[in-house]
């Protein structure tokens, strides 16, 4: 602090104690009785806070328990709780996972107050300065068509695309809505014999049926490996979809949120093939 500084401070601990606390002497500047008296206490104050308030401890995920909740899609769920599980129980054992879904006002406040962690996958509705993302990956769309179906080839042509009969997933995710916008700047019309708001039932709906469906790259994926499901290209490009993490300001700094927001980036990022 500089001179004038020192001054101002005396001057205002002076009012406050009612006391000149210092004196000038022949041996220069000596404290008062109530200066001194204050020496003591004033050591322990100083020690609280150095050593519980300004202290700073190493995390240790292993030490952790209770809750962590992540916001995601059911699409979400199958492509990242898979990762995100097997990590936590290796670091973390004590700690469960838990995958919720809410509205957009709902998850604001959820996230605000901290009863969820993180939202994970295309969250348009979380913007503002009291948010912050990262982006982690990002997919594309794939149709699905039972692997004998008729249609032979690597791409739909836009008159296949028209007059097959669609299964529509109208689900809580977001990503969606990238391939609806899509089709009407195209002016594509289909023809939605079926809509649901699950992706699980659709491998078995399309394995059984005559039906196309058009899904995230990933999922499509993960449902061509283990059912009688395979991909083929939409007749029209459509744009790649950004996912990102989010949290709230209010934890940009804290310890745990840090931890958790580089476990997820470490195990869902760019350099992971969503193919394979």
């Amino acid at each position: 602090m500089s001179q004038p500084s020192v001054s101002n401070a005396l001057a205002k601990l002076r009012h406050v104690f009612g006391d000149p606390l210092f004196v000038r002497t022949v041996r220069g500047m000596e404290p008062t009785p109530r200066a001194l008296a204050l020496l003591q206490p004033v050591r322990d104050a100083l020690g609280i806070v150095a050593n519980e308030v300004l202290k700073t401890t190493a995390f240790n995920p292993a030490k952790m328990d209770g809750v962590i909740s992540i916001a995601m899609s059911d699409v979400g769920e199958m492509i990242t709780l898979p990762r995100i599980l097997t990590y936590l129980n290796k670091v973390a054992p004590n700690v469960n996972l838990r995958s919720v879904s809410l509205p957009p006002a709902q998850l604001q406040r959820a996230m605000e107050t901290g009863d969820v962690n993180l939202a994970l996958g295309y969250f348009p509705d979380l913007k503002g300065n009291n948010f912050y993302q990262q982006r982690l990956y990002s997919h594309g769309f794939v149709c699905l068509l039972r692997t004998d179906h008729p249609i032979k080839g690597s791409r739909l042509s836009v008159r296949q695309f028209k007059q097959l009969g669609h299964a529509v997933v109208r689900a809580e995710g977001r990503s969606q809505e990238i391939f609806e916008r899509v089709l009407v700047k195209h002016r594509i019309r289909r023809r939605e014999v079926l809509q649901t708001p699950h992706f699980m039932s659709i491998p078995h709906i399309i394995a059984r049926s005559d039906l196309v469906a058009t899904v995230p790259m990933a999922v499509g994926t993960s449902f061509s490996k283990f059912m009688g499901i395979r991909l083929i290209k939409p007749p029209i490009e459509v744009p790649r979809i950004d996912l990102r993490q989010y949290w709230h300001r209010r934890f940009h700094h804290d310890p745990h949120s840090r931890w958790l927001r580089g476990l997820v980036h470490s195990l869902i990022n760019e350099s992971i093939d969503e193919l394979k």
